[in-house]
């Protein structure tokens, strides 16, 4: 039996995540910083409590040996963009993978490397559809 999901993090927690993906562990206080170093925006207690929240939802672990509690994620970066891609996937798409990336694609411009991977992907894909 497969452990349960967490619930979709907010875009706040998700800011969290994204520094906790490229710093690892860290304080509320580190966390706070890199959140807060272009412009005064969230306050350090928000950022305590937003990280308390996403403890107990799952989002994140809280090392407590030391004094300054230290948080990391959860799951990967690539595990909650799956997870947040299949919701969109399912919710927006019908499930459809070829109007995600199609509409996706004429959003925004990709990078020629970006599509070189894509490209990639799609052959790596369509040859494991072959017998």
């Amino acid at each position: 039996m497969s452990e349960p999901k967490p619930p979709r993090p907010t875009d706040a927690e998700l800011a969290i995540l994204q520094v906790l993906w490229e710093r690892g562990p860290s304080t509320v206080r580190e966390v706070h910083e890199v959140l807060n170093k272009d412009a005064a925006g969230t306050g350090y207690t928000t950022v305590l409590k937003l990280m308390q929240i996403m403890t107990e939802k799952g989002h994140v672990e809280r090392d407590e040996s030391q004094r300054a509690h230290v948080y990391r994620a959860s799951a990967t970066q690539q595990k909650t963009q799956r997870q947040l891609v299949t919701d969109l996937l399912d919710r927006a798409f019908g499930g459809s993978p070829a109007q995600l990336a199609m509409q996706a694609l004429s959003t925004k411009k990709a990078s020629a490397e970006e599509l070189a991977e894509l490209r990639k992907l799609l052959d790596t894909l369509e040859g494991e559809e072959t017998p």
